[in-house]
């Protein structure tokens, strides 16, 4: 590229991959560093609000008061289980490295290490090392990378596909002449066309498998380039020796169409692998930089200026303008609009979000300007939990697959030992066929198929899952929730909302309904208490306000009620209470000697929860409250029984408060009064009767259960102990997507033994049909592009269907049953 200088000075510029080079007639060239090398772009990430942007702190066990981290990162060049291998055995072996987990289908790691025994760029160097160059997940250039990836994908795709056609069509005069029919110079003449064409094939379209067969060689490990370049120079060095000594012993015949054409068939399935692999990792990096880069923010004299999203802290106030995305959890102050929660929450319609709402990081403004106040910012906001949850899935790795990475390098070395064994039986009878025997067994074997197998259906099923609502934690629970017969509910906040409904007001003789929900609300108002909150939405939707009452002296006492003065306009104060009957209204407790339902005041509390209002008179009110279920809870209770899964209700509410909700929702084992150790002891009696169980909780005392449970959900809104010993996270509120998720998890696992099967049976009939001489080299690579090409392909058909078509493939009542689950 040629530029002039404002002196009038021609300049030649020279790009290079770090830095340009600028010569002109009169100066030394001067060198510009475009950006830093690698090594100095690592050391960067040292600074721990670097290594913050892409690492979360760890807990750590029993006595150890380490400081670890645990960083998720993404890794260049990989292609095969046996490369993850090679990853972990390298960060591994770095001091202050704890543990290494690194998925070969997402290409994303899992690194835990100790602060202060060493540095991100310590162990991302060791990656850098064995060939993976390592990006921090949050790296907002991935994208281009793998663009330009593709892009230089193509061109090695393209000069392979030319060349291959071009070298076919100087190989098909062979095919159907018997010998001698063509002159001998002639077909000389065609060899050397075929041979000058294969030598862009070998320079630059096989460069990645020569590249990493070389770092093999020198690191001392085997991956699946290692025999695969092995067999591409056998070919042409066999073709070669055969076009320049066509009376030699090899020159019989050549294979540079066999070259060709194997090489751009693993090209063409390496190239639609890794546009395979960027739909998901597209996925994941679209939600990972869903944030802005920058917002406006108010300054102190009111103007707004903009700044970088990183800079806003709790208390800022940001003007967000429509179609930009909320950089923060906060409230909005001024405007109304609607946002688009969908990816965060599972919620596909758009909220109203007006004055006083609460907005999320991550959705987006659609319609109007808004004005909110910031209250969470980086990892504490709902959508970095989010992302860390994804990260999480996507570097997890099932027990299946884990196996299948075991065995990828052993495989290989019997790969290796096979060919060399066959090239040796056969050597004796023609040379030139036995090693192309060898190549074809190089070729044709893939360990890749196995190793895809697993992780390819589930990170697609996590996928899935994930636009539904309902994120995985571990790839692992997937394939225990398919085998899942017993499902354990909790009741709180689970089957029923966290509000409750008022269902009857018992009224002293002169009070009227209205006035009791007004003083009631008066006191409540300040109250956090699910009871007061109802109380104070009751009372609103009757269209009365506490602000007609006075309050003063107003006390909270945990665990029994609300008391305070009140008064209204022209009346003298009064000591009101709100709450339990032994907080209201003590002395007729105490002269009864026994629960309040006993008294004169006929106000009974049945199975659901009662709250009663006292003055200085006594007895003025009693609100009858009931828990309200879930709208689609029957629903979500007769799926999972129409496929065949036992449902139980455990709660730590009274025996009949749980038996009527249980009643309600069609849970014929409703058992109430469960502490959480009482919970999980009858978990773990039916686990030791053969149950497979799933408890699906709320709320702090769900977490030992949780825990307990061979596999278990929390809904998005419960406490973070919860949300951190479940399996899956239920972002929405609807308890459909539990039996959503368990076919989802069928389906997943019939997936993944479709392809463990076809990669074995692949792998059976290859390597034979490869050593006894009927397949060639060709053909190998044919059948080995198509075979981990058929595994992703078949586990992509788990990221576009609908969460429960496999509905239709049960009986008619149960296929009715799950209709709902469709939103029919």
């Amino acid at each position: 590229m040629y530029v002039k200088a404002a002196s009038g000075i021609g300049f030649t510029v020279h790009l290079m991959e770090s830095a340009a080079v600028l010569s002109s007639p009169r100066d030394e060239p001067v060198r510009i560093e475009l950006q830093p090398r690698a090594a100095q772009r690592w050391e960067l990430l040292d600074e721990p609000d670097e290594w913050m942007e892409f690492s979360r702190r760890v807990q750590t066990q029993g006595e150890d008061t380490s400081v670890c981290w645990e960083s998720t990162v993404v890794f260049e060049g990989m292609h095969c289980a046996a490369c993850a291998v090679t990853i972990e055995d390298a960060l591994r072996k770095t001091p202050g490295v704890r543990s290494v987990e690194v998925g070969a289908a997402s290409h994303r790691g899992r690194v835990v290490w100790e602060e202060g025994a060493t540095l991100p760029s310590t162990w991302m160097q060791a990656a850098l090392r064995v060939g993976y160059p390592p990006l921090p997940a949050h790296d907002a250039f991935a994208a281009e990378r793998r663009l330009a990836e593709t892009r230089t994908m193509m061109w090695r795709l393209g000069v392979a596909c030319l060349c291959m056609m071009q070298v076919m069509m100087y190989a098909t005069p062979t095919y159907f002449t018997a010998p001698g029919e063509i002159e001998p110079d002639i077909v000389h003449l065609l060899r050397w066309a075929a041979w000058v064409l294969s030598i862009p094939v070998m320079l630059f379209c096989c460069q990645p498998f020569f590249r990493n067969a070389l770092l093999d060689l020198k690191l001392r490990r085997v991956s699946m380039d290692l025999p695969v370049s092995i067999g591409m120079l056998i070919t042409f060095v066999v073709s070669t020796l055969g076009t320049f000594e066509p009376a030699g012993v090899f020159g019989g015949e050549v294979y540079f169409d066999s070259l060709t054409m194997f090489v751009f068939f693993l090209l063409t399935g390496r190239w639609l692998e890794l546009r395979l692999r960027d739909r998901t990792a597209g996925a994941l990096e679209k939600l990972m930089h869903r944030l802005p880069e920058s917002v406006e923010r108010q300054r102190a004299d009111g103007a707004w200026e903009r700044v970088a999203a990183r800079r806003i802290r709790v208390g800022d106030v940001l003007r967000v303008l429509p179609g930009e995305v909320f950089p923060a959890d906060g409230i909005v102050l001024r405007g109304e609009t609607t946002a688009d929660e969908a990816l965060l929450t599972g919620e596909s319609t758009p909220l109203a979000r007006g004055q006083g709402s609460q907005v999320i990081a991550g959705s987006h403004n659609l319609t109007a300007v808004v004005e909110v106040r910031v209250q969470h910012v980086g990892r504490e906001t709902r959508y970095a939990q989010i992302v860390a949850l994804m990260e999480s899935a996507s570097t997890s790795k099932p027990r299946i697959a884990q196996l299948a990475d075991r065995l990828a390098k052993p495989f290989l070395i019997f790969v290796l030992l096979a060919a060399g064994l066959a090239c040796a039986w056969w050597w004796p009878t023609d040379p030139g066929h036995a090693l192309m025997i060898a190549v074809a067994i190089l070729v044709v074997t893939c360990p890749c198929a196995l190793s895809l197998a697993t992780p390819a259906a589930m990170l697609a099923s996590a996928g899935s899952l994930a636009k539904r609502g309902v994120l995985v934690r571990r790839l692992q629970a997937l394939e225990v929730l398919a085998a899942v017969d017993t499902v354990v509910f909790d009741k709180t906040g689970t089957l029923t909302r966290d509000a409750f409904v008022l269902e009857r007001i018992q009224l002293r003789p002169g009070v009227t309904s209205e006035e009791a929900l007004s003083i009631g609300a008066a006191l409540a108002q300040k109250s956090l208490h699910p009871v007061s909150r109802a109380l104070v939405s009751e009372a609103a939707r009757a269209g009365l306000t506490p602000d007609a009452w006075h309050v003063r002296e107003s006390q909270e006492i945990s665990g029994q009620g609300v008391m305070a003065e009140l008064a209204d306009q022209g009346m003298a104060w009064r000591r009101v209470r709100l709450g339990s009957e032994a907080f209201c209204l003590p002395r007729a407790v105490a002269a009864q000697g026994k629960g309040f339902e006993g008294s004169t005041h006929g106000a009974t509390a049945g199975d659901g929860l009662t709250s009663h209002l006292s003055d200085e008179q006594g007895w003025l009110a009693s609100f009858e409250w009931r828990e309200d279920l879930r709208d689609d809870a029957v629903q979500a209770v007769a799926a999972l029984q129409a496929q065949g899964i036992r449902v139980h209700l455990f709660s730590g509410d009274r025996p009949g408060a749980a038996a009527r909700v249980g009643q309600l929702a069609g849970i014929s084992d409703a058992r109430g009064g469960y502490s959480p150790a009482d919970k999980l002891s009858a978990m773990q009696q039916a686990q030791r009767a053969g149950a497979t169980v799933a408890m699906v909780g709320d709320g702090l005392n769900d977490g030992p259960v949780l825990a307990g449970a061979d596999v278990s959900f929390a809904f998005g809104r419960s406490v973070p102990l919860a949300q951190a010993q479940s399996d899956f996270v239920v972002l929405g509120e609807r308890l459909l997507s539990i039996p959503a998720a368990v076919l989802r998890a069928r389906r997943t696992m019939r997936i993944v033994k479709q392809n463990l099967g076809w990669a074995a049976v692949y792998n059976a009939v290859g390597i034979p049909l490869a050593v006894i001489g009927w397949m060639p080299a060709w053909l190998a690579g044919l059948g080995m592009a198509a075979s981990s090409l058929l595994v992703v392909l078949n586990a992509l058909r788990l990221s576009g269907a609908a969460p429960l078509e496999l509905g239709l493939e049960m009986p008619l009542e149960q296929g009715q049953a799950l209709g709902a689950l469709n939103g029919h």
